[in-house]
């Protein structure tokens, strides 16, 4: 059985989506819910389901990654996990803590990856004036939003769309994405995924 950490920053709401994923004949367990913000309302949701939390509040340590970190990968090296996945996690990670868990730490992205790594995705999709807009789930490296794409999930993108309603309609992909990809890459297999 594999172990995951998920690290989230704000609501939870994909951590949820995979830790309600992982019973029954799941290869995987949650096995800690760590973000970078005390207040973050999914770890009282967590919490709720029995799943050790942790919290590395990144403020005091201002501009000191490194330190910030170290104190993140102690509370993840001491629940043991085999996998982490990022879940709307806030914070770029510095190569020397992806190369830590190289192999073994996933994200989801709001976009059709390699279209518009960073923030704004939704936004920019609209701008740019696409057919269809989805996300990404992929291995992290120390490019931003890039390393091997593992599963991507497409929407159309309608005419009367904000980015609004544009990121809704994606979340409810990702709910979905994230969580097939999780079993998959808890099996051993990267093979990619693209659900419509």
């Amino acid at each position: 059985m594999k172990r995951v950490a998920i690290l989230i920053s704000g609501g939870g709401s994909n951590m949820l989506a995979l830790v309600d994923s992982m019973t029954g004949d799941h290869p995987a367990r949650p096995v800690l819910v760590a973000s970078n913000d005390p207040q973050a309302g999914g770890l009282r949701k967590a919490e709720a389901r029995g799943i050790p939390t942790a919290a590395v509040d990144h403020r005091p340590f201002d501009t000191d990654r490194a330190a910030f970190e170290a104190a993140l990968a102690e509370c993840i090296d001491a629940a043991g996990p085999d996998i982490i996945c990022l879940a709307g996690f806030m914070r770029i990670l510095t190569p020397g803590f992806i190369d830590r868990y190289a192999g073994r730490m996933l994200n989801i992205h709001p976009s059709l990856l390699p279209k518009y790594r960073g923030l704004h995705t939704h936004a920019r999709a609209l701008e740019a004036g696409d057919t269809e807009a989805g996300c990404t789930v992929h291995e992290v490296t120390a490019e931003l939003d890039d390393g091997p794409i593992l599963g991507q999930a497409r929407v159309p993108v309608r005419p009367d769309d904000t980015a609004g309603t544009l990121a809704a309609r994606v979340l409810t992909m990702e709910h979905r994405l994230y969580p097939a990809v999780l079993r998959r890459f808890a099996q051993g297999d990267r093979s990619r995924l693209d659900l419509a």
